[in-house]
């Protein structure tokens, strides 16, 4: 009789397997689990009313670009209402990308809720019934999920509450993915908001991965069976400094090595409301610091691939083309970057080097 607290060599093997394939050979996630509100906030910048037939179509958009994409991408997260559409034709849209050979990832938080007695802080509800989801949606094709806890920077914050629960809660799910035989996607954000400096922004990062892979730890997560989706480690957005790529690159790699265990196979950074083409020249530099990285650096990216892609389309399916050259273009553009090979002269002009970022941004 199998042990249920513990993983089987087989269940570790499928796990660990579905972890590198997503980050494999620079290939990255598109991260399109925008709940139907944050949708809306998308479908409004390009006038397109948001109802479930225009997400459906602009969903089934992203998942119908050419097969060549999956030299580009390793994963998608989708939405749960995603899942469940169909195509056309009929089509499951998920299908579209399992034969293209792009692992299918869910979002399962369900969103975050204040903690008591802090400045605004918040942890992340969801627990409840997880098992039962998860096992449902690995039945449904899922191999990977995604759960994001948010702190913020303030002379004040993040407290040490705020760190031990929100990598607490963290763990207690990645544990019970893992039951399930789904790769859980451990996401610390911190908020750009502010006017932290880079020094202070590495601080506050290495100090919460730290929690997070002692909490891990604690519960028992098998880390090759996992992936990271950190912020970088950038001035907040009100900083009157203007930093280098190069030295984003270096405190954010300085902060991982010093807390993210080499048996963890792939980091795949959030933009964090980076403009596309910050996004992906950051991404760029960090794989190009000189100093042993024993993880893929890659991209689990939302807005910096769908700026240009809602702006090509507009809504209209005489755009549909261009709006999946501008997926596949971006989608090019960040996996040359995370294997250090992109050059800002590969850009199309299509490209958006304007802000994405939305204060205290929910999904």
């Amino acid at each position: 009789m199998s042990n249920l607290t513990e993983l089987s060599d087989v269940q570790k093997k499928e796990l660990s397997d579905i972890a590198q394939n997503i980050v494999k050979g620079g290939r990255g996630i598109l991260a399109a689990d925008e709940s139907s509100g944050t949708m809306g906030k998308r479908l409004d910048m390009i006038k397109v009313e948001n109802i479930e037939e225009n997400r459906r179509q602009y969903r089934q958009l992203l998942m119908s670009t050419n097969a060549d994409i999956s030299e580009y991408l390793g994963g998608i997260i989708l939405f749960h209402e995603t899942l469940y559409q169909k195509d056309d034709n009929g089509k499951l849209l998920k299908d579209l990308m399992v034969e293209k050979g792009i692992a299918i990832g869910i979002k399962v938080d369900k969103g975050v809720v204040k903690l008591l007695g802090t400045k605004d802080e918040t942890t992340t509800q969801g627990l409840d019934g997880l098992g039962d989801r998860c096992a449902q949606y690995k039945a449904d094709g899922c191999d990977f999920a995604k759960w994001r806890c948010v702190l913020k920077i303030t002379d004040s914050t993040p407290s040490q509450l705020a760190i031990d629960e929100n990598a607490n809660v963290l763990a207690r799910y990645a544990s019970i993915c893992q039951q399930n035989g789904i790769v859980p996607i451990v996401e610390p954000e911190i908020l750009p908001d502010g006017n932290h400096t880079l020094e202070r922004c590495q601080e506050v990062t290495e100090k919460v991965l730290a929690a997070c892979y002692k909490a891990l730890n604690d519960h028992h997560v098998y880390l090759e069976g996992t992936l990271l989706k950190p912020n970088m480690v950038t001035a907040g957005h009100g900083c009157t400094v203007q930093y280098t790529p190069e030295q984003v690159a270096v405190a954010t790699v300085t902060a991982l090595r010093r807390t993210v265990p080499p048996a963890m196979p792939g980091v795949t950074f959030l933009s964090g409301g980076q403009s596309e083409t910050s996004a992906t020249a950051h991404l760029n530099a960090i794989n190009q610091v000189k100093a042993l990285k024993p993880w893929a650096l890659s991209f689990s990216y939302g807005r910096a691939l769908q700026a240009s892609v809602l702006k090509a389309w507009k809504g209209k399916p005489e755009n549909v083309a261009a709006a999946q050259d501008a997926l596949m273009h971006r989608a090019k553009m960040n996996s040359l970057a995370a294997m250090g090979k992109y050059e800002a002269s590969m850009e199309t002009s299509a490209a958006d080097a304007g802000s994405l970022h939305v204060a205290n941004h929910q999904y």
